[in-house]
Formats: structure tokens, sequence, C-alpha cells
């Protein structure tokens, strides 16, 4: 399936491991294609949402249920579906490769500043400024700013002919710088415009779903592969958690949009709101790594994993944090799902942009 990629000689065994896995996930079917789901996101999305709707309509005990059955605030059949949606990406976590970030750590270092420094203030300023008396829609933006990706990236690295060594070390990276800085951030930001936030629910969150998948997944890849080979973990129990995250994401969503039907029936204009800076922050994010990674001479390659990785967001734990601070039912968890809606044609725009520049000559030969 990639045997054109093989033929290359700068793929190395690592790039076509991550490759495999990315194929095996069903996140693709060729590094030039997207899987049926990362295609159409935005319309799964706006299907949940007419889902959601008629459920809010003609059968809103059945979300209300669902809600209702919580132990510490969060709903327990919607916790196990954020888990679902976090265990799969957290299996990508490739600890043995971190050992390489010396042998060329200048785009390493440029992502990590523009995840955890301008992408969050970026965001969080254009929030301030737009959403102004909307404290939970200012939230649902910082705790995307401020959430690094570490999933979808690896699809956008590879149909961008990325450098894709620097995408998995950068994405193991992330899921671990994420476990010590997204709270902190999320505080700061927070805490600068006196937002009052239940830190110790935010602390828990990146516990529950960041933490506990993390160390899961580590282990049960160790024991399976050790068990049942990596062929078989890669091809089977891979591929089939995969498909349940998007299950349960898409659930997730519906339930959401259900429990917010009526909201969104009289009030869409706070969908609207949302996006125009969570958009415009892109627009500026990836422009200035653009400039970055420019004026630092990066390659092609490296340059555009930098781009990529630098300027999107994980939106699940996104959605995960902004469910157990405010409920599922809540503004700040309606306006994370728009980093979702958004998430596939802006990275695509920008695989397309890259590839234009290169082709112009904008980086480094």
């Amino acid at each position: 399936m990639f045997s054109h990629i093989n033929e290359l000689e700068y793929v190395t065994p690592l790039a076509r491991l991550g490759l495999d896995c990315l194929r095996d996930l069903g996140m693709v079917e060729d590094v030039r294609k997207l899987g049926i789901f990362e295609k159409y996101l935005a319309v799964w999305v706006v299907l949940c949402i007419l889902v959601g709707l008629f459920l809010a309509q003609y059968f809103p005990v059945l979300s209300i249920t669902i809600n209702n059955m919580q132990i510490g605030g969060i709903s327990i059949p919607i916790g196990v579906c954020l888990f679902l949606m976090m265990y799969p990406a957290l299996l990508n976590l490739q600890l043995e490769e971190l050992k390489k970030l010396l042998q060329n750590p200048k785009p390493i270092i440029l992502t990590l500043v523009s995840n955890w420094v301008w992408a969050p203030l970026i965001t969080a300023f254009l929030a301030y400024y737009f959403l102004a008396g909307y404290n939970q829609l200012i939230v649902s933006l910082i705790l995307l700013g401020s959430s690094p990706c570490t999933a979808m990236v690896l699809v956008w690295g590879v149909l961008a002919d990325g450098n894709q060594e620097q995408n998995v070390i950068n994405t193991s990276l992330n899921t671990i710088t994420i476990m010590f800085l997204y709270a902190p951030m999320v505080s700061l930001l927070t805490g600068i415009q006196n937002i009052p936030i239940d830190r110790i629910a935010l602390v828990l969150s990146v516990f529950v779903f960041i933490g506990i998948p993390m160390v899961l997944g580590h282990l049960s890849k160790k024991l399976i592969t050790r068990r049942k080979g990596k062929k078989w973990f890669l091809e089977v129990y891979r591929s089939a958690v995969g498909k349940i995250a998007i299950i349960a994401l898409l659930t997730t969503l519906v339930v959401l949009f259900s429990l917010n039907g009526n909201v969104l029936l009289h009030h869409p204009e706070e969908m609207i709101l949302v996006s125009l800076p969570l958009l415009l922050g892109f627009i500026i994010v990836v422009g200035l790594n653009l400039c970055v990674t420019k004026f630092a001479g990066l390659r092609y390659r490296e340059a555009i994993i930098s781009v990529i990785i630098g300027s999107s967001s994980h939106f699940e734990i996104a959605i995960a944090t902004a469910i157990s601070l405010y409920g599922l039912g809540s503004q700040a968890a309606l306006g994370t799902t728009m980093g979702l809606f958004w998430e596939v044609p802006i990275m695509l725009s920008l695989v397309f942009l890259g590839k234009k520049l290169n082709h112009k000559g904008f980086w480094k030969k």
C-alpha cells in the first residue's frame, strides 16, 4: 500500500512503522487518501448535531437519563466514551524514540514553543476579545489552544510528505508534556481574566483522560505485543480500538447536542461566535509558524511537520475536560466541539498550502 513511498531513500524503518500504524488504525487507506471518517469528519459532526436536535425535541428523557448516571459529576456512560476516545490515540506513544531528540532538536524545539507559548496565548487573547461576557466559551477556546495534538497530526504529516520520524517523536513528546503543562497553562490563562475554574477537576481530568489511558496504552501494547506479536497488535487490536474510539466520539456528540438542543435552536449565534476567534487564531498561528520555520532555515519536510503540529489542537482532551469542568450540557462542551468541526478542513488546507509554498521555494532546499 505504501510501496511507492518505501522506495524513497529517506524513509527509514521507523517512518515505515509509523505509516503502517496509521494504515492499520484505519486512519488512512493510502498516503494520498483519508479514511472515510477523517475525510468527512465535519459531515459526521453535522449529522450528530441533527440527530441530537431530533432527540432533544422528541426523546429528551434519553439524553437526560444518560447524563444523570453520574459519579463525581461526570456521566458514567459519557466518561466511558471519553476514555475510549483517548486510549487509542495514546497507543501512539513511543518512549524509545525520544532519545533521538538531540539528533536534530531545532524543529522539535520550535514546535514545542508554538504548542506551549504562542498558540495558547494567541488563542486566549482572541477569546478574551471576541467572547467577553461568555466565560464558558472563553474557557472552551483556552482548552483547545492549550492542547497540542497527539493523534490526527500523524495523518496530516503523511499527507504532507513530511518527516515521519520527527512526526512520531513530536507526538510522543506532546503526549508527555500535556500531562504536566496542560492544567497549569489552562489555570494561568483563565486566572488572567479571573474566570473561576475548578482546578482540582482540571487536574483530575488530565489524570483520568490522559494519564490513565497513557499508562494502560503503554502496558497493553507491551503485553499484547509480547503474547500475540506486533503484527496482531497493529492489524487486529489497534484497528479494533480505533473503530471503537470513532463510535465513542460520535455517541458523545449526539448526547451533547441532544442536551443542548433547545439552546442551539434558539441561540445558534453562539457557535458562530466561538468559531470566529478559533479560525482567526488558526490563521495567525499558522502564519507565525510558517515565518519562524522559514527564518530558522528548516527544510520543507521538517518545517511542515513543525507547522502542522504547532498549529493543531487535541480536541478530544478539550471536549473531555470541558465536560468534566462544566457538564455535558454546557456552553464550554459545545464550544470545544467547534475545534472538532473545523479540524479536517483547516488541516487539509494547511497540507495544500505547505505543498504550494514548497513548490514555490518558500523553504530551504
